[in-house]
């Protein structure tokens, strides 16, 4: 399979598939509320999620070492993490969030930059899902008990290249290697918004394109097809590197799932996003179009 996402009648299809543990499909839920929005995405996983379906914990499975939010764990408790939840590297892993697409590409994001080859995200997630009348379960706000056996260590690997951080940014705005697009809303990306998180400065980063990421979500809570993704991304040069970035590392993977179906899968997410960019006092920012 070529595309990022898959329909879910195809999950409907394999997602008894056999080898639960080590390879097989794995179904994970990443739902994260919206910015702003109380609650937990644990809660909206108790309440009903896909039946076999892992919760993801995108807030705790994060580097606990700095105050942004839900940054990558280093690739050492990221194996720890995944091996708890039974993510064998030999698994075709599907993502989903109870939005439709939004947290999940993050997952599938942070998957693939801890070296797994086959993740995909739910195309519609769970609302797709429901819609088709496809079965759910739900449980209560108890963990589910451990296996009896242990589950086997996953391997620890790192694809640094989908990563950037703060100086990979400074360095591709200041010598144009990279493109830097930004996944925030245009009234953001211009100032004329306040940003929802309280301290931050409002603008964006000298030289980044704007692709806010519900353009390249349809109505229906589907990625658009590529045709129209090219419409989006029309101000981007799809033969020269990108990085993308957004409120705090999240939306930013949307665009990055957008940016594989038109076959690039190379695109690095800036993890720190305009958390970091916009709450520090030495990093250039600019305001109108």
């Amino acid at each position: 399979m070529t595309d990022p996402v898959v329909a879910p009648a195809w999950l409907a299809e394999h997602l008894h598939d056999p080898g639960a543990l080590d390879s097989g499909v794995r179904v994970v839920d990443a739902t994260l509320p919206l910015v702003g929005q109380p609650g937990h995405g644990r809660d909206s996983y108790d309440a009903g999620h896909i039946p076999g379906a892992v919760f993801f914990d995108i807030n705790a499975i994060a580097d606990p070492e700095t105050d942004l939010p839900h940054m990558l764990p280093s690739p050492e408790a990221f194996a720890a993490a995944a091996s708890d939840l039974g993510l064998s590297r030999a698994a075709t892993i599907v993502v989903y969030d109870a939005h439709g697409i939004y947290s999940a590409p993050r997952v599938w994001w942070t998957l693939r930059a801890m070296g797994y080859p086959s993740v995909f995200v739910l195309d519609g997630g769970l609302p797709a899902w429901r819609a088709e009348g496809r079965p759910i379960e739900a449980t209560g706000p108890v963990p589910a008990p451990r296996p009896a056996a242990p589950r086997p260590p996953v391997e620890t690997r790192f694809r640094p290249e989908l990563l950037a951080d703060i100086d990979r940014v400074r360095a591709v705005l200041a010598d144009g290697s990279a493109q830097v697009i930004d996944a925030r809303s245009a009234a953001r990306f211009r100032g004329e918004a306040a940003e929802p998180r309280a301290g931050l400065r409002s603008g964006h980063m000298p030289g980044a394109l704007n692709a806010p990421f519900d353009r390249v979500v349809g109505p229906d809570g589907r990625l658009r097809p590529a045709e129209e993704l090219r419409a989006v991304f029309a101000e981007v040069d799809l033969s020269r590197p990108i990085v993308t970035t957004c409120g705090s590392g999240v939306t930013a993977a949307v665009l990055a799932l957008a940016l594989a179906r038109l076959g690039r899968e190379d695109v690095a997410v800036y993890d720190g996003s305009w958390t970091e960019w916009g709450g520090r006092a030495d990093t250039p920012i600019v305001t109108g179009a």
